[in-house]
């Protein structure tokens, strides 16, 4: 619309000097130059340079608009006085009015304009002609109709763009207030999977030292160290948390590695009265390097699962597995404690499953969850990969048809574990 705007002005503009150039060489190829020809091109000479002062100074005229605008006018009409032909300048001139006045006085305007033309064709005329009268008048209103539709339509345009200026404000708002819950989501999974966790761990371990303190002062021992040792971990996690750094057991490690420290760190007594049970890694496979994203959702899947072992299942041990595989990676945790069958959310609880599916979405993996009572649990990570050799930088890159990989998925209900 601005383009159209732009181009309608200079149009206007390129009219007036035309109207300008042509009635002046009329005068002077008409009658020579002459004491009233001069005088006329004098003044069509300063209508020119007040004309293009107005175009050069458009934005900082301001009301100043009027006042030129009556200039223009004035000069126009004393060179119509001087010589006649110079009356179709009023075609340029009436655009202008209707650019800067309001209905009622570019009504005025136009009716003076046609006026002083029909004079002035009446005078080089030298005789009354009907046509000399129409004409004019109807140049005016054909010109003022056109005007006004090109301003309508123009008014509906910047409607309509204010409407989608307003509708891409109120979507950006929209993905702002998204953006905000889906951090307020990562989050709460942040807080879950680390400091939650880890604030449990060590009640867990404090209340075993104290069921044990009077009989068996040696195990109350080991557990307060290790609840410090968690206390220590978790301070940690707090201050990486602040900064939103990768989780520290990725930090110049690998998966293995970390997983490695996470299950010795998880590592307890097996022996059932809160210590924990015994926890061991298996690694399967030939390793390859896996994106930061997928060794943290599976270092963080890895954290949840032992969290709920530890919490939920009563188990005497539990086995971490790591499987490199031809197209996907796999983290299984099994636990042989007392399973459940059909589990209900507990008051406050319930978050650890749905953040483990959260993770693995973002990185288009599935959780699969297999359990019966007295039988034990399996929580089941895979992560589509593609091999080095078929990805970038010898990066495995994650397909793009792995959501529809067709992985079964068990439904569990939230809150199970």
């Amino acid at each position: 619309m601005m383009r159209e705007r732009v181009w309608l002005n200079w149009a206007m503009h390129a009219g007036f000097y035309l109207l300008l150039a042509a009635s002046a060489w009329r005068l002077v190829s008409r009658h020579g130059m002459v004491a009233q020809t001069v005088t006329a091109l004098v003044v069509c000479a300063v209508l020119a340079l007040a004309y293009l002062a107005g175009m050069v100074s458009w934005s900082r005229l301001g009301r100043g608009r009027l006042v030129w605008l009556g200039c223009v006018a004035a000069l126009w009409l004393g060179l119509v006085v001087l010589a006649p032909s110079f009356s179709w300048c009023a075609v340029p001139l009436l655009f202008l009015c209707l650019r800067l006045l309001n209905a009622r006085a570019f009504a005025v305007a136009a009716a003076a304009l046609t006026l002083v033309v029909i004079v002035a064709q009446t005078k080089i005329a030298q005789e009354i002609d009907p046509s000399l009268i129409l004409a004019p008048i109807g140049i005016a209103a054909m010109t003022a109709v056109t005007f006004w539709e090109l301003q309508r339509e123009s008014a509906a345009r910047q409607l309509l763009i204010d409407d989608l200026i307003a509708a891409r404000e109120t979507l950006a708002a929209s993905r702002h207030r998204t953006g905000v819950l889906e951090e307020r989501e990562r989050l709460a999974r942040e807080i879950h999977d680390t400091l939650a966790q880890g604030l449990t761990s060590m009640g867990i371990l404090l209340q075993a030292a104290d069921r044990v303190w009077a009989t068996d002062p040696g195990l109350a021992r080991a557990h307060v160290r290790r609840a410090a040792t968690a206390a220590a971990e978790n301070l940690d996690e707090a201050r990486r948390f602040v900064r939103d750094l990768r989780p520290p057991g990725l930090d110049g490690g690998t998966l293995p590695e970390a997983l490695a420290r996470l299950c010795a760190s998880s590592d307890g007594d097996g022996s059932g009265d809160g210590g924990g049970p015994r926890v061991r890694l298996r690694l399967e496979g030939e390793q390859y390097p896996l994106e930061p994203e997928v060794q943290t959702a599976l270092l963080r899947v890895a954290q949840g699962a032992l969290a709920n072992v530890r919490d939920h299942a009563g188990a005497a041990s539990a086995t971490v597995t790591l499987s490199y595989l031809d197209g996907e990676v796999t983290l299984d945790v099994f636990d042989d404690g007392t399973g459940f069958a059909e589990p209900a959310p507990a008051p406050g609880r319930g978050y650890g499953l749905r953040a483990m599916r959260d993770r693995l979405d973002e990185v288009r993996g599935v959780l699969i969850v297999e359990c019966a009572p007295g039988e034990g649990t399996a929580v089941a990570a895979k992560v589509p990969v593609r091999l080095p050799e078929e990805g970038a930088a010898g990066v495995p890159v994650r397909p793009p048809e792995a959501e529809a990989a067709g992985m079964p998925v068990r439904p569990l209900e939230e809150g199970a574990r």
